[in-house]
């Protein structure tokens, strides 16, 4: 069986047997648990977890690997061939992974999306990580921070050094615990349009809201004939993106869901 990494899978293999149990720490994996781990790779992160967890359900992509994974026979691992953003994700108590890098964006928000979990710890590209914590007014801020203060509380709980991975990556990395919210944060009138609107906004990060929001109006889908007259009165329209809290932008969304027509499509 071929167990090399394969660059086409961005794979970065844990080799670290340390790093693999303080993560298990971090989420406080303990034996009542069921845990999702996605890209467990060479299993490094997988055994930590078996010893700790009631069920480890590990989703693997590369076949190879997870034949060799499953050969190993561990009674309370249950190895799933397939894409974590494809298959059928089954209902755990924590997510422990070190996932792969390339698809760090939509398996976050997949996992989000996927109800039923208390907190999962996630192994990040550091200025990935970053970018998930970030706070207004910071370089590091943008669509990704806004999302992820709206639909969860994220803290970097342990940075991580390129040592420790084969091969190693060109950059540092870091473990982030994430804790779902109940509700989000804040209220919105529309959700998709709140999140359309962070979308467009810093797709223009450079430009004014108002001058961000008319360059990359196609982003809202709304009609534009109608948006355009909006601008004018926008709130915080001379700001820039990067300046404004998530609630903000969820007040923008509001205050343009009631004056289009019909709401957003």
């Amino acid at each position: 069986m071929n167990d090399r990494p394969k660059k086409s899978l961005g794979q970065h293999f844990l080799t670290d047997a340390r790093v693999a149990e303080r993560a298990v720490r971090h989420a406080d994996v303990g034996p009542d648990d069921v845990v999702l781990e996605i890209g467990p790779g060479r299993g490094i992160l997988t055994r930590a977890l078996a010893a700790k967890a009631r069920r480890v359900v590990a989703v693997e992509l590369d076949r190879d690997l997870a034949d060799v994974l499953a050969g190993e026979a561990i009674p309370n691992v249950e190895i799933v061939k397939g894409d974590a953003l494809e298959v059928d994700l089954p209902k755990v108590d924590k997510i422990v992974a070190n996932l792969p890098y390339q698809i760090s964006s939509p398996v976050t928000f997949r996992l989000l999306d996927h109800p039923g979990w208390s907190v999962a710890v996630l192994m990040y590209q550091r200025e990935f990580a970053e970018r998930l914590v970030a706070k207004p007014a910071t370089d590091a801020y943008g669509r990704l921070s806004v999302h992820a203060t709206y639909r969860a509380r994220c803290e970097i709980v342990e940075r991580v050094p390129p040592g420790v991975f084969f091969p190693p990556p060109k950059v540092e990395s870091a473990l982030v615990r994430v804790r779902p919210r109940a509700e989000p944060a804040f209220p919105v009138a529309d959700e998709g349009l709140f999140l359309r609107l962070v979308a467009a906004a810093f797709t223009q990060r450079r430009k004014t809201l108002a001058s961000g929001l008319r360059h990359a109006s196609h982003l809202l889908e709304v009609d534009e004939a109608a948006l355009k007259p909006l601008l004018a009165d926008l709130p915080h329209r001379e700001a820039r993106p990067e300046t404004l809290a998530p609630e903000t932008f969820g007040a923008v969304a509001d205050w343009l869901h009631a004056r289009l027509p019909g709401g957003a499509s």
